[in-house]
Order: structure tokens, then C-alpha cells, then sequence
């Protein structure tokens, strides 16, 4: 595991999250990317080869370990925490961190909390009934390069989860715009 991954998850939890109608996005290709409503790795995957989510940790965590703002966009209740990092082509693109409350593993489809090294989009997104609300976006600062982040709620089958993702800098979010 890369040395940064740890500082990458606490930079996450410190972003100052930013409605989209007031954020000054640096491009059109980033504002592209953190407003995209579907899935992130389907988006992700027409930009590699391969794919790939390494698994950081798979757990149930007490409601009280929840930020004010998470409580918020999803009520108190004890979640399941998902960090993975999602890689194109074995290179780190993007470091996530999902939430998802009790209520939200039972009855599905699908066992979210079994995902393992599958991508969560590629799951949520291939349910029948999924929306996204709540997104916010933001940046933090690493070695004196911003890095962008975004964070919703999805919701599948009528039952929330709230999703947070940075963007790494190798991520193809960060790619020049052809002009």
C-alpha cells in the first residue's frame, strides 16, 4: 500500500465541502468529472485498460463516530465504512470512502457489504432504482497542488448511502484539455 494512502483518507475528511453552483471548478474537464451523476467507475474505465479497487477496509462503525454533516445527510445510524482506492492501469486515481446505514444493506439486490474488490458503481448503478442528490465538491491542498474532491448521496432503491471520493493526482480528472 502506497505510504500516502493514509494522508490522502485524512486530506478527504478535511475537505471543505462546496455547493456546485457557487465552486469555481479549475476546467471544464473537472467540472465534467465531479458533476458526473453516474457512475464514476464506468467513467474511470473508459480511461484505462483495467480497472481495479484495492479494498482498505470493509467495517460496521457507530453512528457516534459520524460527522455532523454525514449525521445530517444520513440520519443517525450505525454504517458499514468502505475505503478503496480505485486504480487505471495499476495507478492511483482516486481514494474512496463510502457510508452505508444499516437499513440501506437490507432487502437489496445485492450484498453491498460483500463487494470486495468490485467497484461500488458498477453494483449501485446496475440496480434498478438509483439516484444521486446532495452532491457537493471541494479541493484540498497537497505539496502545493490542489487536489478536487466530491461527495453525494446515492440512493438505491429508495435507501441512501453517502459516498465521498478524492481524486489523486495521476487521475485522469487532471488531464489537459485539448484545445
Amino acid at each position: 500500500m502506497n505510504q500516502s494512502i493514509p494522508l490522502y483518507l485524512n486530506l478527504l475528511m478535511n475537505v471543505d465541502w462546496q455547493n456546485t453552483e457557487t465552486f469555481a471548478f479549475p476546467s471544464k474537464t473537472a467540472q465534467r468529472w465531479l458533476m458526473e451523476q453516474g457512475s464514476l467507475s464506468r467513467l474511470l474505465e473508459k480511461h484505462c485498460q483495467h480497472l481495479s479497487v484495492e479494498l482498505l477496509h470493509n467495517q460496521v462503525i457507530e453512528s457516534s463516530l459520524l460527522k455532523e454533516d454525514e449525521e445530517t445527510l444520513l440520519s443517525s445510524s450505525d454504517c458499514l465504512l468502505r475505503k478503496v482506492i480505485l486504480q487505471g492501469d495499476d495507478v492511483e486515481w482516486v481514494i474512496g470512502r463510502t457510508l452505508i446505514p444499516r437499513i440501506t444493506l437490507e432487502d437489496q439486490s445485492y450484498d453491498l457489504s460483500q463487494q470486495g474488490n468490485i467497484p461500488l458503481g458498477l453494483t449501485v448503478f446496475s440496480a434498478e432504482n438509483v439516484k444521486r442528490d446532495a452532491l457537493q465538491v471541494g479541493w484540498v491542498e497537497m505539496d502545493g497542488f490542489r487536489l478536487l474532491a466530491r461527495r453525494s448521496r446515492l440512493w438505491m432503491n429508495h435507501k441512501p448511502m453517502l459516498v465521498a471520493e478524492l481524486f489523486l493526482p495521476e487521475s485522469p480528472i487532471y488531464a489537459k484539455e485539448n484545445v
